[in-house]
């Protein structure tokens, strides 16, 4: 017992001496880990970097460098810090392989803040939602849509599948489809469509406004009218085409038909089944089963 004491004593300094500069290194190694943190982030974002992948590659910096600190307090005391390392090495492969999903969606994140597609404020159309970026996360992406419903999409659905950023560019084509009576006369009706253009006010006045013939449909003669004005505007333009363009067809006598049908019976079934004469005019009478 008296052995062990006096060794004991022998070391005691030794250990204090250690206690007291693992204390130290750990202060000081802790408190340059957070300020490489806070410079890093600091000049990412002096460079414009984005704000929220600078604090990211901060609190990363600043991770690491208390692990390396907490590394070499351990070797202080003689512990192998290479197991320990490989020990770590283990458990991030583990919680990498339970979190592959979370890290699908973060490095997702990191290629749509670095590739850009889409800005905060940008009107977009992503996984089958359209609506206006709140926010580009490392794991999701906010929408807020017109009904003022917020939805946080997975950024893997979004960088995976097609992006339409609708407010890209500053200008816009609104489309209009327009069926007309196939007794119109199709000089008069492109006259009439291309004077509903100029009733659009919020047009632009130098856009490449069109009266496109697209087809010949099962119940109308099918026309497109393209006008072309600045995006916020979008909406307001489509109404108001759409106005301008059923106005300018009233006020020409052309009408817009609704669909219609041609039900053609064999001879047998017709004389089976007579049409009832009390059947209202484009009412076919189907015989009873």
């Amino acid at each position: 017992m008296e052995e062990t004491l006096r060794s004991i004593a022998a070391q005691l300094p030794d250990y204090a001496i250690r206690v007291v500069g693992v204390i130290v290194l750990f202060i000081i190694g802790r408190w340059l880990a957070a300020w490489f943190g806070r410079f890093l982030r600091t000049n990412l974002e002096k460079r414009r970097f984005d704000p929220t992948l600078a604090r990211f590659f901060g609190t990363i910096a600043q991770t690491l460098g208390v692990v390396l600190v907490v590394l070499a307090c351990l070797s202080i005391f003689g512990i192998d810090t290479t197991s320990f390392a490989a020990v770590l090495g283990a458990a991030a492969f583990a919680v990498g392989l339970a979190l592959q999903g979370s890290l699908s969606n973060f490095a997702a994140g990191v290629m749509l803040i670095v590739f850009r597609p889409y800005r905060i404020g940008s009107v977009v159309t992503v996984d089958g939602i359209t609506g206006t970026v709140q926010e580009i996360g490392l794991f999701t992406t906010i929408v807020d849509t017109p009904e003022n419903l917020r939805h946080f999409v997975p950024n893997t659905k979004v960088y995976g599948s097609s992006i339409k950023n609708i407010t890209f560019h500053e200008t816009r084509r609104c489309d209009v489809a327009v069926g007309v009576d196939y007794g119109a006369d199709i000089d008069a009706t492109r006259a009439a469509l291309e004077a509903a253009l100029e009733e659009v006010p919020i047009r632009l006045p130098d856009g490449a406004h069109r009266v496109v013939l697209t087809g010949l449909g099962g119940s109308s003669v099918d026309w497109s009218v393209r006008v072309w004005c600045k995006t916020p505007d979008f909406l307001t333009c489509s109404e108001q085409t759409i106005r301008a363009v059923k106005r300018a067809l009233d006020a020409a006598g052309i009408g817009i038909p609704f669909p219609q049908l041609d039900v053609h019976l064999d001879g047998g079934l017709s004389a089976a089944a007579p049409a009832s004469p009390q059947a209202p005019t484009g009412v076919i009478a189907r015989p009873e089963m």
